[in-house]
């Protein structure tokens, strides 16, 4: 790979996002069952996914219950910088217009806030031949590598040249489809490849893909746009490429994640949670785990289900991987759960070698986990690497509040806090909140129907 010293002024952004929460702390009093309902938002796994999709297409897309939350607003700064014109109808419905995409280069400093520029990637290179990303950063949970990223585009005949701030592609006119087999199933990865080969010419096998529900309504979503694209057993996925793409409609499923974390949250207090919004195939496994630690869970409507404690908690081996696994975004929440049930529970994380390290301020309340950087289930990628991925966890234990205000260390990690800080007696002050609304929206607003004293600090 060549490299190269790429040095350009970035453009700033004057507003800040409306989905952040515009103050960067809560105060949260503990130590009773959190019992109420809540609507689930959009995915944002796959909303800001389908925002940069749509701009592969040559007509406007609309986007109907998408997330009012962070990343969708620096999503919307993003695909702003390069020309597209997205505007919201209402509160839930995005429309995008790609027709006046008119640079190669993307500079607003937000884009480094989250993993989507290099989706905008393959849009780039697409309309110019050529494309201009910042290097990325994101939450804090491990490397997030992007050189399957980039070795997707040189395989599909781009060249890149990367620096410490920027990394930059050509390509010849017409991407040519090829045959790409990822190492590891990434979400982020098999996207970029599926934005890479829906416009290239020829055909393009993709094998050991990511196969989670949100890669598969995309895929849905492309073809709805005029893509020919096969999903086979086995992590395969088959794209004809086509000459051009149109703009859709596309409806955000629930955001299974979301779903988790409240189900959590009521786990762990003892509260009596119900949770619209979301199709509870896409939980999978979650709801087995649920179960098998003491939570109960009943379906009360086609897109409801109520979350509950179905008697006392009890200790689990807990192993995440990607989908069908129990996925890492629900482990964080769940741990929380798990310091509440009597016994050792082990949890070992497969997909981020350091998203444990929010465990160390549990500890400062009351919890008693251990990190290790031995695998506790089966071989990992990460096993004799000096990763502290896995975690025993002795409870159950009672939870305090501290004196001194708990800074949020990433998303999933904030909402971990948030928890913690439902069960913990006494008043919790969480700053850094602005990472929990990128993918949870304003907290105090949204948890306002629930029995839950969340306010701002």
């Amino acid at each position: 790979m060549r490299v190269k010293k790429l040095r350009r002024p970035l453009a700033l952004r004057p507003n800040p996002p409306h989905g952040m929460a515009m103050t960067t702390s809560y105060s949260i009093e503990g130590g009773r069952p959190v019992k109420g309902e809540i609507t689930c938002y959009g995915a944002k796994n796959f909303a800001t996914k389908a925002m940069v999709a749509a701009c592969l297409g040559n007509s406007p897309t609309i986007l109907t219950n998408v997330p009012p939350i962070g990343d969708v607003d620096i999503t919307m700064g993003l695909l702003r910088s390069v020309g597209v014109a997205v505007t919201w109808h209402d509160d839930k419905t995005l429309h995008i217009d790609p027709s006046g995409l008119n640079t190669s280069r993307v500079s607003t400093p937000d884009s480094r806030s989250n993993r989507i520029p290099i989706l905008l990637l393959p849009v780039l290179l697409h309309r110019f031949g050529e494309a201009e990303i910042p290097r990325l950063d994101g939450c804090d949970i491990g490397k997030r590598r992007i050189d399957i990223h980039e070795s997707a585009a040189e395989a599909f005949g781009a060249t890149i040249e990367v620096d410490r701030e920027h990394m930059a592609a050509k390509a010849p006119k017409k991407l040519k489809g090829t045959h790409f087999a990822l190492h590891y199933p990434s979400v982020g990865a098999t996207e970029t490849c599926l934005f890479l080969a829906v416009l290239a010419r020829g055909t393009t096998i993709i094998a050991n893909a990511a196969i989670e529900p949100e890669i598969i309504h995309l895929v849905t979503m492309l073809r709805a746009m005029g893509a020919v694209i096969f999903v086979s057993p086995g992590r395969e996925i088959r794209i004809e490429g086509v000459a051009s793409l149109q703009g859709t409609t596309m409806h955000c499923l629930g955001d299974r994640i979301e779903a988790a974390s409240w189900a959590s949250l009521a786990g762990a207090t003892g509260g009596d949670l119900t949770v619209h919004g979301i199709q509870p195939e896409t939980l999978n496994n979650f709801l087995a785990y649920y179960r098998q630690v003491g939570g109960g869970f009943e379906l009360v409507g086609p897109q409801s289900l109520r979350f509950f404690r179905a008697g006392p908690l009890q200790p689990i081996l807990l192993e995440t991987d990607v989908y069908p696994g129990f996925a890492t975004d629900w482990q964080q929440p769940f741990v929380v759960m798990l310091t509440q049930a009597d016994g050792v529970s082990a949890v070992h994380e497969t997909v981020y070698e350091d998203r444990l390290g929010f465990t160390h301020s549990l500890n400062d309340m009351g919890a008693k986990i251990q990190l290790s950087t031995e695998c506790v289930g089966k071989p990992c990628r990460f096993q004799h690497k000096g990763h502290f991925h896995s975690a025993l966890i002795m409870g159950a234990t009672p939870l305090k509040a501290l004196a001194a205000p708990l800074e949020v260390p990433d998303l999933r990690g904030g909402l971990a806090y948030v928890i913690a800080a439902a069960v913990a007696e006494g008043t919790t002050v969480l700053t850094g909140v602005q990472k929990i609304s990128r993918g949870y929206g304003d907290l105090v607003k949204r948890l306002n129907g629930m029995d839950f004293n969340i306010n701002y600090a």
